[in-house]
């Protein structure tokens, strides 16, 4: 009976993958759009500390699109087909539901990592020690949670016709704004105070500061800074998601 959950688990996770995977329109953009910006901007316009750092900013940008999409379309789409009602009066605990979602976006990261550092290996000359390769992995890994909530959020709140607009209206914008394309220095003041508020520019900093390319603050704040984002989103969602049933 020990091992019903752990299959169960596997089962979930294997058939969201193959469900996401099927979806060429979905996974070639996401795949390929962190890679163009890549190789346009680190690759073509960059010496090897630029590519770094642009590297590093444009996993960040790769990983947040999956998680979105995953949970805020996909989550909104079987909420009305009816699927979401199936999985909740089924035994499945709805742990298991977001885990199987989370492990399609932790491939995803983990995909962009890979295709995203190569790039820089290779192309652009960027050399680091495999400690900080490691400490980058780990870093994409994590960043997929506080999206996943805020996409858990948005697929439970909002239509499968809505979704896909509200979710390019959030992904392009906190991007931009988290100062993933553009160094966040540049920015005006305003701008760049209302970067604090984003997980995407503190995850940013997390990994810059491998690199000791950071503004410089505590990396206590930036820790701080995306719990501060994910603990509420984490909250609504199961306020939501319990309120289905």
């Amino acid at each position: 009976m020990m091992n019903i959950p752990l299959y169960s688990l596997r089962q979930e996770a294997w058939c969201d993958l193959k469900n996401v995977f099927r979806s060429l329109g979905f996974v070639i953009p996401v795949l390929a759009f962190p890679c163009a910006f890549y190789l346009f901007f680190g690759v073509t316009m960059g010496d090897p500390t630029t590519s770094s750092y642009l590297l590093i900013n444009y996993i960040i940008f790769g990983v947040i699109g999956p998680a979105l999409f995953n949970f805020g379309v996909n989550v909104a789409t079987e909420r009305e087909n009816g699927l979401l009602t199936l999985k909740q009066l089924s035994p499945m605990p709805a742990s298991q539901y977001l885990l199987g979602k989370t492990f399609t976006a932790i491939v995803f990261s983990s995909l962009i990592f890979v295709l995203l550092s190569c790039l820089a290996v290779v192309l652009a000359g960027v050399n680091m020690a495999f400690q900080q390769w490691m400490l980058l992995y780990f870093l994409a890994v994590f960043s997929t949670i506080p999206f996943c909530m805020l996409g858990l959020c948005m697929g439970l709140s909002f239509s499968a016709k809505t979704a896909p607009a509200l979710v390019n209206l959030v992904y392009l914008p906190i991007s931009m704004l988290s100062g993933l394309w553009l160094p966040i220095a540049l920015f005006p003041e305003v701008l760049q105070l209302l970067a604090w508020l984003l997980p995407s520019y503190h995850l940013s900093q997390l990994g810059l500061s491998i690199l000791s390319l950071h503004q410089g603050f505590e990396l206590s704040w930036h820790v701080i800074g995306v719990m501060a984002f994910t603990l509420p989103c984490a909250w609504l969602a199961t306020k939501k998601y319990n309120s289905l049933q």
